[in-house]
């Protein structure tokens, strides 16, 4: 039994969504009615199967992913947020690897012998190492004919974990930053972090200076030929300016609210999201081909907001969600509008 949680789920034992508590196992998926039963409700075997991710069979239902077995039934899976689904469809793409090639499916973890300490709290770290005067530094560094903007690299994290006696040495602190990054208050930017992160290597974080890492909530955009979802390429600024205006923006995980300004640009169809208080280089940018936008009216797993009929959510053809809150239901209708024509027609 190598990873647990618990999940959504819909399949041939299920004509509507119920809740599961889901083990991955070396030949399959396991799933249990609750965390504490002893015997399983059922299993979706693996050997023969395949993955898709992200799944658009159901439009209202975020971060889902399906599982077709062998015997072409379909078994469909809703994670709780963003990072959790794509760890969970990694580990089992690796396990349809190893079933198909003969081999023994083992996840990597740094955990082994070493324990973290119990008074360890992974939300009031991030915090911390966020601190604009005594967290970690965020930098323009530059690999690979690539600039990568408001990140950093493995080794500074685990430098800062020490200093700040976090941890008791450095093979401690691959654990914690490992857990770090599969929570998802980190990220890996760049191939290098990228394919430690999908268990290509020892542990999925490095503590190396050539791997680099950033803040969900940081604004990190990449210049160059790069894969990341909020890439900056200069082409881009080519685009026909077709709207442009103040918006709230909702940071990582439906926290942190920040006023940014909007640029919407056609050809290519790009939105980019500027500090209001000025400066050229954007914060990051929103790539809208094949996008889908529409109105909500209040925020899934968060505090109902004071205000009503003003938010609007978009999702990516890479399936990233960003919510946006306008001033007036007519503003935001205008917007949806504007960035509706330049999903369709934009490069």
């Amino acid at each position: 039994r190598y990873r647990h949680s618990g999940f959504f789920m819909q399949g041939s034992m299920f004509n509507t969504w119920k809740p599961v508590w889901v083990v991955l196992l070396e030949d399959g998926i396991e799933f249990y009615k609750r965390k504490a039963d002893n015997s399983p409700k059922g299993m979706v075997p693996l050997k023969g199967s395949t993955i898709n991710s992200p799944c658009q069979d159901f439009g209202k239902r975020m971060f889902v992913f399906k599982v077709t077995v062998a015997k072409q039934q379909d078994h469909f899976f809703q994670a709780a947020y963003l990072e959790e689904r794509d760890a969970w469809v990694r580990d089992i793409k690796k396990a349809i690897h190893c079933i198909d090639g003969g081999q023994r499916f083992a996840r990597k973890s740094t955990r082994r012998s070493i324990r973290l300490p119990e008074t360890i709290n992974l939300s009031a770290l991030y915090l911390s190492m966020k601190d604009p005067e005594k967290g970690i530094k965020e930098l323009k560094l530059e690999k690979d004919k690539k600039v990568f903007n408001h990140c950093f690299t493995g080794t500074s994290v685990i430098d800062w974990l020490v200093s700040s006696n976090s941890i008791r040495n450095r093979k401690e602190g691959l654990m914690l930053a490992s857990s770090l990054l599969s929570e998802g208050y980190l990220q890996p930017a760049g191939d290098t972090s990228k394919a430690a992160a999908e268990g290509l290597s020892d542990t999925p974080f490095l503590d190396l200076s050539d791997a680099y890492y950033y803040f969900p909530d940081s604004g990190f955009f990449c210049e160059g030929n790069s894969s990341d979802d909020d890439v900056v390429l200069k082409e881009e600024f080519r685009g026909i300016v077709v709207k442009q205006g103040c918006l709230l923006k909702q940071g990582h995980r439906r926290k942190n609210w920040k006023v940014r300004k909007f640029v919407l640009r056609e050809d290519p169809a790009y939105l980019h999201y500027y500090d209001p208080a000025g400066g050229e280089e954007p914060l990051g940018a929103i790539h809208l081909r094949g996008c889908v936008v529409t109105a909500v009216e209040d925020m899934p797993d968060s505090k109902k907001y004071d205000v009503d009929n003003i938010l609007f959510e978009i999702i990516t053809a890479n399936d990233i969600h960003y919510y946006l809150q306008a001033a007036s239901s007519a503003e935001r209708t205008e917007w949806i509008k504007a960035i509706q024509a330049v999903a369709r027609t934009g490069k």
